[in-house]
């Protein structure tokens, strides 16, 4: 018995449609990250793109545990002396919450040639409306991916 690879012309993309209302961060991320990647299809191969396009609405309406949204700090560095930004998450959430949701996603995917373009098919809205109606997505509940 031989192993499958999948070859990029047998791959069929779908979009997906995921609501983020009340839903962990880390849960979302790494759930949108499976999708991304192609782990919820029979022919997933790792060094190959298989995934869909992902579809985030409501990405201010995200969930976090305990005290981290008042904790939580993200660090930005230019590689200068003196340079370090340091942004608190409820700011963060309140000027710019497809931020947290894209940078959560990249933490869970391969950081290299593959994951750029993984995470170029995610499409994250701050609000129920997005431009891709004509693409038809199928709506995603987080519970129903594993």
């Amino acid at each position: 018995m031989k192993t499958y690879t999948a070859k990029p012309g047998d791959i069929t993309r779908e979009w997906l449609l995921v609501d983020a209302t009340d839903v962990p961060l880390g849960r979302l991320a790494t759930r949108i990250a499976n999708l991304l990647r192609g782990k919820h299809k029979p022919a997933f191969t790792p060094h190959i793109d298989t995934g869909d396009f992902v579809v985030v609405v409501n990405a201010d309406k995200i969930r976090l545990t305990g005290n981290k949204r008042e904790e939580k700090q993200y660090y930005r560095h230019s590689g200068y002396i003196g340079s370090l930004k340091v942004v608190k998450y409820s700011r963060l959430m309140a000027e710019k919450p497809q931020f947290v949701v894209r940078k959560a996603v990249w933490g869970m995917l391969p950081h290299n040639r593959l994951g750029r373009a993984q995470l170029k098919k995610l499409k994250v809205y701050r609000g129920s409306e997005h431009k891709h109606a004509a693409q038809k997505p199928r709506a995603v509940k987080i519970e129903e991916v594993k």
